[in-house]
């Protein structure tokens, strides 16, 4: 998908000192290893169906738009949780461009690279 090839530059260009290698194109995801131990998942569909998911010291966290959780304020957008809650998503936002999100998230993950082991709401 030339979006994950897209997004693979931007990646690679804003947060070089921060990967363990460069994003691996995949079939139909691009993973990024960043330094501090996560490895993201991105998936993009479309600029406004997406799911990312991070794996860090053996827990997995993500954010998706998958519509399950209309109850929540970021619908469809959600974060799940290392225990598998879903919570608003403060980090993306649908009607934002998938490099802003993505720049936003890795960000976060640098940050904190527990990001979704704590309840965020």
């Amino acid at each position: 998908m030339s979006l994950h090839l897209a997004l693979g530059t931007v990646i690679e260009s804003d947060f070089s000192n921060s990967l363990a290698s460069a994003p691996e194109q995949k079939q139909d995801a691009l993973i990024v290893r960043l330094r501090n131990g996560v490895m993201l998942h991105i998936r993009y569909a479309a600029p406004d169906a997406y799911s990312l998911r991070w794996t860090y010291d053996g827990h997995e966290a993500g954010i998706d738009t998958a519509p399950l959780h209309p109850h929540l304020a970021t619908f469809p957008n959600h974060l799940h949780d290392t225990d598998g809650g879903a919570h608003p998503d403060p980090f993306t936002r649908t009607d934002t461009a998938p490099e802003d999100n993505v720049r936003q998230l890795i960000r976060a993950l640098l940050d904190n690279p527990a990001l979704g082991a704590v309840t965020v709401s």
